[in-house]
């Protein structure tokens, strides 16, 4: 498990229990022991099972973890995805933080895996954004590829991505969109990716003619899509986003763009009904 991991671990579990359990500490015996089974609920797609033991491992170094899943396989309502036993304080102080962590990535993982599915066949990649939970991006960008689907920029530092807003600003400070891409190039170190958000079908050829990498087509028909694939030829990669639905993914996918980004995929996703059923030895 990695350092930032188990930082965000050990900042929950300081949120959750800051001076202690004290419900645990005054009605459980301090040498009691106990087991307990992660159980689903409903069926799924697995993520997190590994940060899952990991809290537990966090809170007694002597707890014994065995996961009976892996992140990214599916599973029923009713199935057994994870064993730990030891300190039966330990357990209960662990169990909130690690359901929390183990529910959410698996509600991701498993709309992930929905979307996934219905572009199935067609050239489209399902990507995530940064519509992220602050603090988690990290578990949720595991839970993304756990589905199936694939991460976009990680931050803010990773590629060059124009978008609407900096667009307005370009606008009124009478730069001209073209011109504002090739000097952004010129400035560019040759590994770093350049992507640029258009709302029009007018604006794609100089978009594209001044040399990105990728073209962002934001809240385009089916219709308007193909139209902007055929426009840019190839010479970009086309990425298709806004208002992106399950109901309405296949449509964009088989307009032939490469990637579909979802923010839905963790701004509003459902935790999965995730449950520790908890045995005192």
């Amino acid at each position: 498990m990695s350092d930032a991991v188990d930082d965000i671990i050990r900042r929950a579990l300081a949120e959750d229990a800051p001076w202690g359990d004290v419900t645990s500490e005054v009605f459980i015996p301090e040498e009691a022991r106990a087991s307990a089974s992660l159980v689903a609920r409903e069926t799924g797609v697995a993520s997190g099972l590994e940060v899952f033991a990991r809290v537990f491992e966090l809170v007694d170094p002597s707890a014994e973890t065995g996961l009976t899943r892996t992140d990214g396989e599916s599973f029923a309502a009713g199935d057994v995805l994870a064993r730990v036993s030891g300190s039966a304080r330990a357990i209960l102080r662990a169990e909130r933080v690690a359901l929390n962590l183990a529910q959410r990535m698996s509600g991701i993982a498993t709309l992930t895996a929905e979307f996934v599915d219905a572009v199935a066949g067609t050239r489209a990649r399902i990507v995530d954004t940064r519509k992220t939970t602050p603090g988690l991006r990290i578990l949720e960008r595991q839970a993304v590829r756990d589905g199936g689907a694939h991460n976009h920029r990680f931050s803010l530092s990773d590629a060059v991505m124009a978008k609407d807003n900096h667009l307005a600003v370009l606008t009124r400070a009478g730069v001209p969109l073209g011109e504002a891409i090739r000097d952004a190039r010129a400035r560019l170190g040759h590994t770093t990716h350049l992507e640029v958000e258009v709302d029009r079908l007018d604006q794609i050829e100089e978009v594209v003619g001044a040399g990105v990498d990728t073209i962002m087509l934001d809240n385009f028909t089916p219709d308007q899509l193909r139209e902007g694939v055929r426009i840019v030829a190839g010479r970009a990669l086309v990425e298709a986003s806004g208002g992106v639905r399950i109901d309405t993914v296949r449509a964009i996918a088989e307009a032939g763009v490469d990637i579909i980004s979802v923010g839905a995929l963790t701004h509003s996703v459902r935790s999965l009904d995730l449950g520790l059923d908890i045995a005192v030895d």
